[in-house]
């Protein structure tokens, strides 16, 4: 779910977790059964298609090859009037790609998909998923973004954003997470990837990987520290940014820097592998303080969602500049220790009131930090964006009890992370009920 802002209001979207029967059953328990109760598994899968594997599944007037998934041979056309345009529509030239049905090996009540893609010459994909449910009833198709890589004033085809009212009897999209309802649960999950171009035109999107992150998990309210995986202190060379000095910048943009966590931590992570846009990318921005956070901010934002904090839209941007993005879950820091081993920093959503995260100092009921390091006892060290609320680069880096940190993190997004990464710097070796 997407993450914006600091406020303790709430969120814009308050979802009831997907344990909640459950926790309301072991409450009414004596308090004897409710301790004999083993602990609810953290049922996390991630599934993804890359480059060549996305010749797998159904294709309608699409190809895959090593560079992923093209546009060969629209076999449909399609009117769309860009909800945030000027309300003109435009005719364009479809392919579709299905992929294979995937059984996880669990029940799912969410899924946060994840796509890497090309767009030029006013192209754009659309990203759908549908699931068989616990009845074996088939899902229809829920849209989980329309995406282009630059918005209508750089050239790109549409304003990108996630679809609001979907709801069915069985599932809704909250912005960019795919939610079950009325406890219903899918056993399997599908993704569909339509390609556009402009009717007649030869160009065409690509999509170097598309996947997704089904999850069940259990509605806990807090969790016990984890064991620290390894001796010793690990940091990786973060630059930090503060999300702050771009207070007022570009209102139009979420009401301005004061709510970019998400591209700001983005922007850090593309900093350490030594990639991101370039000094004629952001020319246009002014003041010219840490340019690359205004460049990110407008080039994840969701128009629909009104915000800068959608996953997938910033593993997406990303992977603009040569990286592998995508979103998943982790059960602990147990497991974002291993990435840190890997060498691979992690931005990381979290949720808490000032009292419970020492050395914060402030709130949040949705926020996005980057994890680059452990110290000798396990502490986490950061580089949170918004640390004191203090406008200044030299104040991001901080260190966070492990166990405050773990229940900022682990209860309240379920353990969202950005894995962001070059293509070929391998990922650590995944668990068995692999997430990664």
């Amino acid at each position: 779910m997407a993450d914006n802002g600091r406020s303790l209001t709430p969120s814009r979207r308050t979802v009831l977790g997907a344990g909640a029967l459950v926790a309301a059953a072991l409450a009414a328990r004596p308090p004897a059964a409710v301790a004999a109760q083993a602990p609810e598994p953290r049922d996390i899968t991630f599934r993804a298609w890359r480059g060549a594997e996305l010749a797998a599944g159904t294709h309608e007037g699409t190809a895959a090859a090593d560079g992923g998934l093209t546009l060969v041979s629209p076999t449909a056309t399609r009117d769309y009037a860009d909800p945030f345009g000027d309300g003109s529509s435009a005719t364009y030239d479809v392919g579709t790609w299905t992929s294979p049905v995937v059984e996880p090996g669990h029940d799912l009540t969410e899924l946060v998909a994840s796509w890497n893609a090309d767009t030029p010459d006013r192209t754009w994909i659309e990203v759908q998923v549908r699931g068989t449910a616990e009845d074996a009833t088939t899902t229809g198709w829920y849209v989980l973004g329309r995406w282009a890589s630059d918005d209508p004033d750089d050239g790109g085809a549409l304003h990108r954003t996630s679809v609001s009212g979907q709801g069915t009897e069985y599932a809704t999209v909250y912005t960019d997470t795919l939610a079950t309802l009325n406890d219903h649960t899918l056993h399997t999950w599908q993704l569909r990837v339509q390609l556009m171009r402009p009717s007649g035109a030869t160009s065409t999107p690509t999509v170097r990987l598309v996947g997704a992150m089904a999850s069940r998990l259990p509605d806990a309210k807090k969790v016990d520290a984890s064991t620290p995986a390894t001796a010793g202190s690990t940091e990786l060379a973060v630059p930090p940014f503060s999300q702050e000095l771009h207070r007022g910048h570009y209102p139009q943009w979420d009401n301005g820097g004061e709510a970019w966590c998400s591209p700001t931590s983005t922007s850090m992570v593309l900093a350490s592998w030594g990639t991101g846009p370039t000094a004629a990318d952001t020319a246009w921005v002014d003041p010219p303080v840490d340019p690359q956070v205004d460049y990110a901010a407008r080039n994840v934002f969701d128009y629909r969602y009104d915000g800068a904090g959608n996953w997938p839209f910033n593993a997406a941007y990303a992977a603009r500049f040569g990286l592998e993005g995508f979103v998943t879950r982790l059960r602990s820091l147990a497991e974002a220790e291993a990435f840190i081993a890997a060498g691979i920093p992690l931005v990381a959503s979290v949720s808490f009131k000032e009292s419970k995260l020492d050395g914060a100092g402030y709130s949040t009921n949705g926020h996005l930090l980057v994890i680059r390091g452990f110290t000798r006892s396990g502490d986490v060290i950061v580089n949170d964006p918004a640390s004191h609320l203090i406008a200044d680069d030299t104040q991001v880096r901080v260190i966070y009890d492990r166990e405050q940190f773990e229940n900022t993190w682990v209860p309240h997004s379920g353990g969202i992370v950005y894995v962001l990464h070059p293509a070929d710097h391998p990922l650590p070796p995944a668990p068995p009920q692999a997430n990664w």
